[in-house]
């Protein structure tokens, strides 16, 4: 699994290109294969506000659908006009072609949350284990009740 440095990551999945104040958002790769084969894609307009941790959009797979989150607050300059007609764009390269928006950051702090590449393949690492007990945790469960 990828995770390229020089780019930033938080606990959602979201991943952030910040190039003097503007800041390229996308989900990562971890992500992207959690979700599976994405069908659907909902972005927000150009122009609109986005608050730091709050949902900004969404993503449809067969198994879920799962909201979007800003790692960083702003207006958006550009939402990537591909994606709606080909979402799986964001499975295929979810590093490039994949981003979702670009956004003028109002603050540059909020950037302070975010994990480098190595944090965050450790905080992926430590996911997987977490997931690996839970369903540990369900099968033994399941055998108990039988």
């Amino acid at each position: 699994m990828e995770f390229p440095e020089g780019l930033k990551y938080s606990k959602e999945h979201e991943w952030v290109l910040v190039e003097g104040n503007t800041a390229t958002v996308g989900i990562t790769e971890f992500a992207q294969e959690e979700l599976g084969d994405i069908v659907y894609v909902e972005l927000p307009e150009v122009g609109e506000k986005v608050v730091k941790d709050d949902p900004f959009g969404a993503v449809e797979s067969v198994k879920a659908v799962s909201d979007v989150y800003a790692p960083v607050g702003g207006t958006v300059l550009e939402v990537n006009d591909v994606l709606p007609d080909n979402p799986e764009t964001i499975n295929d390269d979810p590093y490039g072609d994949g981003w979702m928006i670009r956004v003028e950051m109002t603050d540059e702090e909020d950037l302070k949350d975010l994990m480098t590449a190595e944090e965050y393949a450790e905080y992926v690492e430590q996911q997987k284990e977490d997931d690996d007990e839970e369903e540990e945790d369900d099968e033994t469960e399941d055998e108990e009740e039988e």
